[in-house]
């Protein structure tokens, strides 16, 4: 009866099976609840993601807050090595971590700027996390490239702006194309973006930002790669047995097969051949991961490209230079642009849905590729530097300057050809071409580069004075010049005494009435016969004595003279040879000018002189009987009170043209004086303030010719007239041959250095200053007109660049006047002071007589004069 009660009182015991089903029944059960409500568990994933997501991106952007701009500048022969780049890449990689430890992983990476606004021709800028500008702001480079804090930069808005974002494609463990130093592998690039034009609002920019590898994708990656390697592997050698399978089936059923059975006697034995299959081989990590084997220095990057300008179809032409440069990286793997092309689209990062992903990470510096381009450190090795110096960069606006017409700021140098064909006039600022030197061949277009320069120079108001001793550049400038603006600046100086009733300026080197210093202009004319016959204090003491002693006298006389109102009666140079051998008038001098001279040369003439033999007087006498002998160096030098006076040219922006009229001894000798008085002139401008100081620009023509006569004082230009805000110009055929001294200062203080072509030993001095880039071969094969130079930009030398130089019938040819050259020629004569020549020629003979007249009538005890009012020309 027991046994029977749990029957009777109607309860089941509890079965195995039913502990069994019932978790496959919840679970049954919670399938069935998520499948009729799968859009609850939809819904809160969505909200988790989102909300997630807003988190990471608000953290993101504060991360990004604290990023920091560095500019690098890379000098003229910034030339790194490998391994330094190699280095930089490891900064780069290892500063990208320099992050709080909250920063999402979006944040952590340094950007690489590529930037062309016009500014200049490509801008290197690194932006990265605060806390490694440390880091690198240090560079492997050294002192070949100049880091500083880079301000933000802020564009205008374009009208036309396309995007882009390059992925790598191709074999996916294939590294990029190993493209090496020289060239540049940054060339392309700079090709790509040489033409743009800023006033046209172009824009280029190329960022690349880096970031360390994540290992968990890193890792699942390699996973993936090793089982598509196993995989391909397993699914060859199956193919493999499957061949080998038919193979043998279809051998064994031939004729051939069966004929060898039947003579063989092995018919009907053992059936058909055991045919073994290809076991797969072993897959080498190396060769399925190639370069994601290995952890070390393997980044991940994003490549974004943005391209704006305010014409159409500009930045469209723009992005495709740019991918057409970035195909110079392909290899097993390459840069592509990522999007679908359908018909006349493109749906990428310009268009919906990529593009607003796109302008958050171009705004926020966020690292967030479409898919995991991996690359090795080496792989980026172009775009892990600066250019170098073997990257041809192009000439911008910023670069060099586009000349203006008119304009006192700036100075023609000639005529660039952009990279797009585009031909500009190009100058420099004024205010920093200190000094110009032009070499080359005869006929290469030194002195119409120059005469270009100084004409356009005389239209902004400046003034200037050019010196040729062949005359050949007064004519051709003339046309240019003849401007009734220009007519009351211009005073020609010509001693070539052309036509039938020649004309001749006059000139008194020891003349008093422009209120010289007289101890000033002793030494400017004792030093300019020094320069000129090569006296000095070794080989000619006693001339240079004797010549100084009886120009302090002469110019004491003419102080007199000027002091009584009567400059008409000043000496000349020529009154030299009258106070060396004529008694009477020795005395008469000596006598009226007492109380002028100082204490030593009174008691020279009283004591030392005496004893002199008269063949002492004759290396003195010599040079300026010579002087005398022609007509128009006598004409010129011959009179009191000349109307030359440079200093006054000077102060009042005159245009002064000076043709002395040969290179023979009576020449140099001419040009040794004007020389030596420029010089003088020049350093007496220290009595003005510096701020007050005109600008003005010799234009020195021929130098062998010029500094035959006066080396040292070419020499002395070339290195003081800067302070005095005196800029000369030179032009000369051969560098060697100029003396030493003028050939150092020249080249060590040129802020300008051109040439045309020439041999190439005439070259190779000039292209050595350049680093023989070019060559002296490259130099010489330039066409007529064709020059290389280096030029000085705000304190930097840019160049040497290729530049036509200008012509004036083209560049000048709305300012032609030739019909008023002879107006000009002789209003330039006028102002000059110019008369006939046998007029000028009587009136110096007859000066020794009126400087006599003047002698005898000046009392003894005459007071000393006082400095007299400068005068210019009038």
């Amino acid at each position: 009866m027991d046994s029977a009660a749990p029957y009777l009182t109607g309860h089941a015991a509890p079965s195995a099976s039913g502990s069994v089903f019932g978790p496959v029944t919840g679970i049954i059960h919670a399938v069935g609840w998520v499948i009729t409500y799968w859009y609850v568990l939809m819904a809160a994933a969505v909200v988790g993601w989102v909300v997630s997501e807003m988190v990471v991106r608000c953290l993101a952007r504060k991360a990004s807050a604290e990023r920091m701009a560095l500019e690098l500048v890379p000098s003229r022969h910034f030339a790194p090595g490998l391994e330094e780049i190699f280095r930089r890449g490891v900064q780069l990689a290892r500063a990208s971590t320099s992050m709080p430890w909250w920063a999402p992983r979006r944040a952590k990476a340094v950007q690489i700027r590529l930037r062309a606004d016009g500014s200049a021709p490509l801008r290197y800028r690194i932006e990265g996390p605060a806390g490694g500008e440390r880091l690198l702001s240090i560079t492997p480079f050294g002192p070949a490239v100049t880091v500083h804090r880079a301000r933000p930069l802020v564009d205008k808005p374009r009208e036309h702006v396309v995007r882009a974002e390059f992925i790598l494609r191709g074999k996916p463990t294939a590294p990029l194309r190993e493209v090496p130093l020289d060239p540049d592998p940054l060339q392309p690039l700079v090709d790509a973006v040489c033409d743009l034009r800023a006033e046209l609002g172009d824009l280029a920019e190329i960022r690349l930002d880096i970031q360390r590898a994540p290992k968990w994708a890193l890792r699942a990656r390699r996973l993936q790669l090793m089982t598509d390697a196993r995989r391909r592997e397993r699914r060859e050698a199956q193919r493999a047995a499957r061949w080998m399978r038919q193979d043998a089936d279809g051998i064994e059923d031939s004729l051939a097969w069966q004929l060898q059975q039947l003579l063989g006697g092995r018919q009907g034995g053992g059936g058909r051949r055991l045919v073994m299959p290809p076991v797969p081989r072993r897959v080498d990590p190396q060769d399925a991961l190639g370069k994601l084997a290995e952890d070390d220095h393997l980044v991940r990057v994003q490549l974004l490209v943005l391209c704006a300008s305010n014409t159409e179809g500009r930045a469209q032409a723009r992005l495709a230079q740019l991918q057409a440069a970035f195909d110079v990286f392909g290899g097993g793997s390459r840069w592509a642009m990522r999007g679908v092309r359908v018909g006349p689209w493109r749906f990428g990062a310009d268009r919906w849905p990529s593009r607003r992903g796109f302008e958050r990470r171009w705004a926020l510096g966020h690292c967030r590729p479409p898919r995991p381009n991996w690359v090795r450190l080496d792989e980026l090795t172009g775009l892990l530097k600066p250019p170098t110096v073997h990257c041809r960069l192009p000439l911008l606006a910023g670069d060099l300057p586009t000349f203006e017409f008119e304009n006192p700021e700036l100075l023609l140098q000639g005529i660039y050809r952009g990279p797009d064909g585009r031909r500009r006039l190009v100058a420099t600022h004024a205010a920093e071409t200190l000094f110009e030197v032009g070499v080359g061949k005869a006929g290469g277009g030194k002195t119409e580069r120059a005469l270009a320069q100084a004409i356009g120079w005389a239209h902004a108001g400046g003034g200037l004075m050019f010196v040729d001793p062949h005359r050949d550049s007064w004519p051709r400038a003339l046309p240019f010049l003849a401007h009734d603006a220009l007519m009351q600046r211009i005073a020609l100086i010509d001693l070539n005494a052309n036509g039938p009733a020649p004309q001749v300026s006059s000139w008194n080197p020891i003349g008093m009435h422009q209120g010289q210093t007289a101890h000033e202009v002793v030494e400017a004319t004792a030093d300019a016969f020094a320069s000129a016959l090569g006296w000095d204090d070794a080989t000619a003491p006693r001339a240079l004595t004797i010549l100084t002693a009886a120009l302090a006298v002469l110019i004491a006389v003419n102080q007199a003279a000027c002091h009584a109102g009567r400059p008409e009666d000043q000496a000349t140079v020529f009154h030299v040879r009258a106070l060396l051998t004529d008694p009477a008038f020795r005395a008469a001098a000596l006598a009226g000018v007492q109380g002028r001279l100082d204490e030593e040369t009174r008691s020279w003439w009283q004591t030392v002189f005496p004893t002199l033999p008269v063949d002492s007087f004759a290396v003195v006498l010599n040079p300026i009987a010579r002087l005398a002998a022609n007509p128009v160096t006598r004409a010129f030098l011959g009179q009191p009170a000349g109307r030359y006076n440079i200093r006054a040219a000077m102060d009042t922006k005159m245009i002064v043209w000076v043709c002395p009229g040969g290179n023979g001894p009576t020449d140099r000798l001419i040009t040794a004086l004007l020389a030596r008085d420029l010089l003088r002139a020049v350093r007496s401008r220290r009595d003005t303030p510096e701020e007050k100081r005109v600008p003005f620009r010799p234009y020195f023509d021929e130098l062998i010719t010029l500094t035959g006569a006066a080396p040292e004082t070419i020499a002395s230009m070339f290195e003081d007239f800067r302070k005095y805000r005196v800029h000369v110009h030179g032009m000369t055929q051969l560098l060697a041959r100029l003396p030493l001294p003028v050939r150092l200062s020249l080249v060590q203080n040129a802020s300008t250095l051109a040439s045309t072509a020439g041999s190439q030993s005439a070259l190779a001095p000039i292209t050595a200053e350049w680093g023989d880039q070019p060559g002296p071969d490259v130099v010489a094969a330039l066409d007529r007109f064709e020059h290389y130079m280096s030029l000085t930009i705000h304190g930097r030398r840019i160049g040497p660049v290729r530049i036509s130089g200008p012509h004036l019938d083209d560049v000048f040819a709305d300012h032609a006047r030739p019909r008023h050259a002879a107006a000009l020629e002789r209003a330039a004569q006028a102002k000059a002071g110019a008369a006939p020549l046998d007029q000028l020629t009587a009136r110096a003979t007859d000066q020794l007589g009126r400087v006599g007249d003047f002698l005898a009538q000046l009392a003894p005890t005459t007071p000393p004069a006082g400095r007299l009012q400068k005068k210019g020309y009038q």
